[in-house]
């Protein structure tokens, strides 16, 4: 049997001005869903889910739009830097950069844009209370004990 083929490990880097764009253009399209007060309804971890759940359950963006759908994983990956401290990075791989999550201190890199998107594009009905609770409980416990990562 052949050797797989060896990819670089993709590089954690600080926040770029690419990706820092891409999260600023996500939050501005979910903060356009308020019709007021936008920035303090948003600040609540909890509303930032409500609001995800609304969008998706009001059929407000379709399967096929992507950039949307990446978005709502953006707000999702904010409710998480809100709940357990993580902070967003650039990382680097053989296919570009994209925005991701990491926890300094450990080889932690979480991707959210592609959370909700990758489960709407496969016809798959997503909850998202019920998602953001099962990624933060497999991340508490790899904070907890970074050898089950």
């Amino acid at each position: 049997m052949g050797e797989l083929p060896a990819y670089p490990r993709p590089e954690v880097l600080p926040l770029d001005a690419d990706c820092r764009g891409r999260l600023e253009a996500a939050r501005a399209w979910l903060l356009d869903h308020y019709a007021d007060d936008a920035v303090s309804r948003w600040a609540p971890l909890e509303n930032k889910l409500d609001l995800l759940a609304t969008i998706l359950e009001e059929g407000r963006v379709e399967a096929d739009e992507t950039w949307k759908l990446q978005a709502m994983g953006i707000g999702l990956g904010d409710a998480l830097v809100q709940a357990l401290g993580l902070e967003w990075a650039t990382v680097e791989d053989a296919y570009g950069s994209d925005p991701a999550l990491i926890r300094p201190g450990l080889s932690l890199v979480v991707h959210p844009p592609t959370m909700i998107s990758k489960r709407i594009e496969r016809g798959e009905t997503v909850d998202v209370h019920v998602l953001f609770a099962r990624v933060l409980d497999d991340l508490e416990r790899v904070i907890a004990d970074p050898r089950t990562a």
